[in-house]
């Protein structure tokens, strides 16, 4: 019986609190073990003065800690989901994922809503999905150009670099500066990268011993969210890149799962959602993706595979 893990996790203050909470978890459920929190750079760490539109950023958060699981240097590693590639080396499994906080993005800004934004004003994110959608509700602002960890676009805001920015609200609220959100975007017309707010233990695929440690903090029907998510970003054969959102609910046996993909050059945007089994999850992320390639989804991922 092993008596101590290591568990991998990027350095930034929001990935070791994650991470502490994922080791607290694992505690609880078994109280013998002791538990150690290793640090580790990656790509994405590194490069923080270049632009996630300008790089290919499918896995450049979770590469070197997978690297170090392979390599026997950690025993597992603790990820934002929303940043961890749907295609994972061979040797390895995504073995549980704690509940889910909250999905949704959020607006930190001193005018308060983005209705409230004056015309014009520049909105900090980096990343594709959240720009095509505040170009949907708000045509008239300038989303992008934005990154660092979250207390350093926090103060980008802060010194007027930016109108406001768009974060996750998992982030704030594992940070403790839920306090400074000044709007909560609805599901229905923003809806959140695949896994967002959502953390997933990664694992080596024979190591049965550890996959049976971490296995008592899955929380189920976050499990069937994320894995009808992930089904559907697959399916899609996007990355993290394209500007796919989806978020899977679940009440009871039922998963509604909505998904939409983007086209950047265009600002248009393809909408859908299905019902299924919680039991099958990965069947109704395939039948979404379907749904939305029938329409044209293939020709808005070819624009950001093919630039």
């Amino acid at each position: 019986m092993k008596g101590e893990i290591v568990i991998g996790s990027r350095g930034s203050k929001l990935a070791l609190i994650q991470a502490g909470y994922v080791a607290d978890r694992i505690k609880e459920a078994n109280p013998h073990l002791e538990i150690s929190i290793r640090t580790i750079v990656t790509t994405g760490d590194r490069n923080t003065h270049i632009q996630f539109d300008q790089m290919n950023v499918i896995g450049i958060f979770v590469k070197e800690l997978e690297t170090a699981l392979i390599e026997g240097r950690i025993d597992l590693a603790v990820h934002s989901l929303k940043d961890m590639p749907t295609e994972i080396p061979e040797e390895l499994c995504l073995a549980a994922t704690i509940e889910r906080a909250d999905p949704r993005d959020v607006l930190v800004s001193g005018y308060g809503t983005i209705d409230q934004l004056p015309p014009g004003a520049k909105i900090g994110t980096g990343s594709l999905r959240r720009e095509v959608q505040v170009a949907r509700l708000r045509p008239d602002v300038k989303a992008g150009g934005i990154r660092g960890n979250v207390d350093t676009r926090l103060r980008k805001v802060a010194d007027g670099e930016f109108a406001g920015v768009i974060l996750a609200a998992a982030a704030m609220q594992r940070l403790g500066r839920e306090s400074e959100i000044t709007e909560y975007l609805s599901v229905e017309s923003f809806l959140p990268a695949v896994g967002q707010g959502a953390l997933g233990i990664e694992t080596r695929r024979g190591d049965e011993e550890i996959i049976e440690i971490v296995s008592a903090t899955n929380h189920l029907p976050t499990w069937q969210a994320i894995s009808a998510e992930r089904a559907f970003l697959y399916a899609l054969g996007g990355g993290c890149r394209a500007p796919i959102a989806a978020l899977g609910t679940v009440k009871g046996d039922i998963l509604k799962l909505e998904g939409m993909v983007a086209s950047v050059s265009q600002r248009k945007m393809l909408c859908d959602s299905i019902e299924g089994s919680a039991a099958a999850p990965e069947n109704a992320g395939q039948e979404l993706a379907r749904k939305l390639l029938d329409r044209g989804a293939s020709d808005f991922i070819a624009e950001v595979k093919d630039d």
